[in-house]
């Protein structure tokens, strides 16, 4: 099986690259697959720069390289004086992709806006259940449900979102990819077809890249969207080339066979750099990566015994070997580089005595868990298994027996964020808007529990804090609130915080105009590649 995938692999890679020959095509060697194509179902990066920012837009978007909004399918929008109403007026003559699979009739307009939002949250929606087991991760981990009060079609062009409370960051999350704009004509002909799954396999929105198809595990093919309203993008084909191996990425790379590569081995870097065809970009990841025990599980539902095991774990043991330098130990669940960082917070100390002594003290003895390693690298953690390696090792210092455990990407996000998982997880996070709510109540947050809460963790204390913080504007007050949370945080420890990682991407000199992101995306719109 492993040398058939294989085979297909390489066949698709020579069919990707023949293509060259006749139109000007930008391949990029990603990661991982898809977990699918309708972006407001799932939290995976590998799953946004495959769907949400080649083939939709939404109403506001980040500027490339930067956390700064810009006008995206809204051209301009209004904040009522109490924070509780925003209007925003529609980009006109925008059109929708044509493809093999549909041809639109009309422009985008409200009922497309709607749709889009009302499917994630109204269960008498059609489409609430569409795909089986949604859940809306995104939509229902940030409180969307109880936050929005309606939302209404004041015209073709104009739609307005009536809150029922402030929220500072909501404008912000309006950029973010669940909140991706789709198709009303197209969701109502697959309504009709009884092909509602389509949704979800043959993606259709108004972005840059139009969708032609996906070999599964192997490779995505785009075309540039001619009727794009923001211009045709410079190059003509877009190709994702699927290659999960780190180190075979990078032998693409070299050999030319792919322009941009995400999430290079750290031991690899050096050679990249030294090559004369590549260009190698670097940068402060907003990212963080954690150990996520369950809470909810005996005997992680004590504080003291997820404080004894963060002290047995060397963390800056992981950080020199999976990164070689990379990255620095992480001690708060946001990165330095946010604002209301709170440096004042002590890590919690390396001691391996003191941690065996504490588990003695809490009752715990011959302790068995398990540890879930990722199977894909991601930006900040780049080899999951080698440090779940280590940390298997520095636990049974303390007398602790690990079993380390892993499924296929799309089934170990879903998995571990059952509320019954038995282990601890690695995992972690890209900022998705630059602010704090993004990190501390999107993963910590009792909303998300069973979802992007991993430790499913709830404490009241903490989530009064992030509420407070959502419902007011001064950026000083939220400050404070966001830095007294990262102290309760530490002193519940929900989470071992692993690393904050250095971003790099390596390119071909040929590519122009690809804008290393904070928020971890890979965007393709504005980039060219000599021919």
């Amino acid at each position: 099986m492993k040398k058939l995938t294989t085979l297909l692999a390489a066949t698709a890679l020579v069919s990707v690259m023949a293509s060259a020959a006749w139109s000007k095509t930008l391949v990029y060697c990603s990661e991982g697959s898809p977990e699918g194509f309708d972006p407001a179902l799932y939290t995976a990066g590998t799953t946004f720069d495959a769907a949400s920012r080649t083939v939709y837009n939404r109403l506001v978007e980040f500027k490339h390289g930067s956390t700064e909004l810009e006008p995206g399918l809204a051209e301009s929008w209004d904040v009522s004086a109490d924070g509780k109403e925003y209007t925003f007026k529609l980009r006109s003559g925008v059109k929708f992709q044509s493809t093999d699979y549909f041809t639109p009739s009309r422009d985008f307009n409200a009922d497309d806006v709607i749709f889009s939002f009302e499917r994630q949250y109204k269960e008498d929606n059609a489409w609430n259940k569409y795909v089986a087991g949604a859940s809306w991760e995104y939509f229902a981990g940030m409180g969307f449900p109880d936050l929005i009060e309606k939302i209404e079609k004041v015209d073709d062009l104009t739609v307005k979102f009536v809150l029922k409370r402030p929220e500072a960051p909501f404008l912000a999350n309006l950029g973010m990819d669940f909140a991706s704009i789709l198709s009303k004509e197209y969701a109502d002909k697959l309504q009709a077809d009884g092909k509602m799954e389509l949704m979800n396999q043959q993606p259709l929105g108004t972005g840059p890249f139009t969708f032609v198809a996906y070999q599964t595990d192997a490779a995505i093919r785009y075309k540039a969207n001619a009727d794009y309203w923001g211009g045709k993008q410079p190059v003509d084909d877009l190709v994702f080339a699927i290659t999960t191996d780190a180190a075979v990425r990078a032998q693409k790379l070299k050999a030319g066979e792919c322009h941009i590569m995400p999430y290079p081995n750290a031991a690899d870097v050096p050679d990249l750099k030294a090559d004369p065809n590549l260009t190698v970009l670097e940068q402060e990841g907003l990212n963080v990566a954690y150990l996520a025990y369950n809470t909810l599980v005996a005997p992680f539902d004590k504080v003291e015994v997820r404080k004894a095991l963060n002290m047995a774990v060397n963390k800056q043991a992981i950080v020199d070997a999976v990164f070689q330098g990379s990255a620095t130990v992480a001690k708060n669940p946001i990165p330095p580089t946010m604002w209301s960082y709170n440096d004042a917070v002590e890590d919690d100390k390396y001691d391996p005595e003191a941690a065996k002594t504490m588990l003695e003290e809490a009752g715990v003895s011959g302790l068995k868990m398990k540890v879930w390693a990722m199977p894909v690298a991601r930006p900040y953690m780049l080899n999951a298994r080698r440090a779940a390696e280590l940390i298997q090792a520095d636990l049974a210092k303390i007398g602790v027996e690990v079993e380390i455990v892993s499924y296929e990407w799309a089934e170990y996000l879903k998995l571990s964020s059952d509320k019954a998982r038995d282990g601890a997880v690695i995992l972690g996070w890209t900022g998705d808007n630059g602010d704090p709510d993004n990190f501390l109540d999107t993963l910590l947050g009792c909303d998300a529990v069973g979802g992007n809460n991993r430790a499913q963790w709830c404490n009241e204390e903490f989530d009064t804090l992030m509420t407070k913080a959502k419902e007011t504007a001064d950026v000083a007050e939220r400050t404070k609130l966001y830095e007294e949370a990262q102290v309760i945080f530490k002193r519940e420890a929900p989470w071992n915080t692993l690393d904050h990682s250095l971003v790099v991407v390596p390119m071909s000199k040929k590519v122009s105009g690809f804008v290393q992101d904070p928020l971890g995306i890979h965007r393709f719109d504005g980039v060219d590649i000599a021919e």
